[in-house]
């Protein structure tokens, strides 16, 4: 930052003073709501003080009605008839207030008189009471955002339960696909059997796709509307998108689907995107794999389609240098830099996680077992996948595959680290081979994360929706869906008939 520049409070502090009056509101109104003439007192004061505290009630649940009904028609989140709710009790309880009003003004108050008022007004306000309560969940985002993270984490645990009792095959099975994503793959399918001279089983590869002179990605999904958005945020970014190709791995039941999305929307703006099935890769047997062996032998824990990822240079023989992107990844700037990235000799670039104390290797692995303390250090840093360059060939000469492979058959019990963890098993194989790359390259936690500062996030070259909720799903965050949603191709009918809420 320039020294000279006038004092501007940044966005974090912006945010936070605006948080802190979020809260002094919501405080105020929950003291309005929750505050009610005590009974002693009742008993005790004398009417025009019962009165005069019953107008303070009433005439502060018709500014909170009020402001409710205000909020209900600005937002339409609230239904006509709940609005018209809102605004008619505000008047009443206004109107109310007015008579109590004239009733304190005058000398005498005779006790008969005022009591069926004082009823009346305590029951008004009972009920308004109970319908702002009803309706404050509604209106308060920060209530809406805990009760959907206090349910995403539960869905998740009862998942990670699930893959620990064995119930999941892995996370590429139909019945672990939304049901959305299942029912476009299923439409693209029906598509292809419509039409199947239209679509080519085996179309010719490009020679693009082993020019080591171009800037090659891997992509490996199931998802195919996620990778049609990485590849089109990627050639809208770049300055010269013909030199951009991408390598897209996917499950043979859903590589159909894929072609179809692509041959009926060609890769934009002149990218070259290579379709391809896991099931085509002759390297990967149980021989050669023991990924393959350990899901062979009924390891359910181990899901193919992220392990994939650490046979990159058998894969691409041909190629020098491999970005890896995952598919819940938005490209906002041109990534032709990440080729003269200066790796001093590492064999990964990637951007770490760690500050403080917080995501080094003690969180990853079990260093209670004598293989991990001898050959880790638990205060190293963490770094993440989402955007890391790989450099094949001094991948090669390390020989990080097969010292991946050493380290799956060490943890086939699950005794070293949490086998459903890609992350781990990388944090181990490049362990010391590891370049820290700069943390615009790659922005995390717009999927869980709803503090990301705009700054951090239009200086970002990958923004990245790690978490839970996918900008796909109905329970992404909102502040970020238009990032993703923007490049969606909305003209795909299917999108409409599988009910996706872009």
């Amino acid at each position: 930052m320039a020294g000279g520049r006038a004092f501007r409070p940044s966005a974090p502090r912006r945010a936070a003073f605006a948080a802190l009056l979020t809260l002094l509101l919501l405080a105020a109104l929950s003291f309005l709501l929750s505050s009610a003439p005590a009974s002693s007192a009742r008993s005790s004061a004398p009417p025009s003080a019962r009165l005069a505290a019953v107008r303070r009630h009433a005439a502060d649940h018709a500014a909170v009605l009020a402001a409710y009904a205000a909020h209900a028609r600005k937002l339409k989140e609230a239904s006509a008839a709940q609005s018209l709710s809102f605004s008619s009790l505000s008047s009443d309880l206004s109107a109310l207030s007015a008579r109590l009003a004239s009733h304190l003004s005058s000398s005498s108050l005779p006790e008969d008189a005022l009591r069926p008022l004082e009823k009346e007004a305590r029951e008004r306000i009972k009920f308004a009471r109970s319908l702002a309560a009803d309706a404050k969940e509604g209106f308060d985002t920060q209530s809406k955002i805990q009760k959907l993270s206090d349910t995403v984490f539960a869905v998740g645990e009862q998942l990670a339960r699930a893959r620990r009792g064995g119930r999941m095959s892995s996370r590429i099975a139909a019945g672990s696909t939304p049901k959305s994503l299942h029912c476009l793959a299923m439409r693209l399918l029906e598509a292809r059997l419509a039409n199947p001279a239209a679509f080519a089983d085996d179309p010719e590869p490009s020679p693009e796709f082993d020019d080591p002179a171009l800037y090659h990605y891997a992509v490996f999904s199931d998802n195919v509307l996620a990778v049609s958005v990485v590849v089109a945020s990627a050639a809208r970014a770049a300055a010269d998108p013909s030199r951009h190709v991408f390598h897209v791995v996917t499950a043979p039941m859903y590589l159909p689907a894929f072609r179809v999305w692509f041959s009926r929307r060609p890769p934009p703006l002149g990218v070259h995107v290579q379709l391809l099935a896991y099931s085509d890769l002759p390297f990967l047997n149980a021989t050669n794999s023991p990924v393959i062996r350990q899901i062979e032998g009924g390891n359910r824990d181990v899901a193919l389609l992220d392990y994939l990822r650490f046979y990159l240079p058998d894969m691409f023989p041909a190629l020098r240098r491999v970005v890896l992107l995952e598919d819940d990844v938005v490209v906002q700037k041109d990534l032709a830099a990440l080729w003269q990235v200066d790796l001093d000799g590492k064999v990964n670039g990637a951007v770490e996680m760690c500050f403080g104390g917080f995501r080094r290797y003690r969180k990853y692995l079990n260093f209670t077992q004598p293989i991990v303390r001898d050959r880790f250090n638990p205060g190293a840093c963490a770094w993440a996948y989402g955007v890391n360059v790989f450099d094949l060939e001094a991948w090669r000469q390390a020989g990080c595959t097969e010292l991946f492979h050493q380290y799956m058959e060490m943890n086939e019990d699950g005794e070293l680290w949490d086998p459903t963890s890609v992350l781990t098993a990388g944090l181990m194989s490049f362990y010391g081979n590891t370049k820290p790359l700069d943390k615009s390259w790659h922005v995390m936690g717009l999927g869980y994360n709803p503090s990301i500062s705009p700054e951090a996030i239009r200086s970002a070259a990958v923004i990245h929706f790690d978490g839970n909720m996918k900008p796909w799903l109905d329970v992404a965050l909102n502040q970020y869906k238009a990032l993703w949603t923007k490049y969606v191709d909305t003209e795909m009918e299917f999108l409409t008939l599988c009910n996706f809420g872009l």
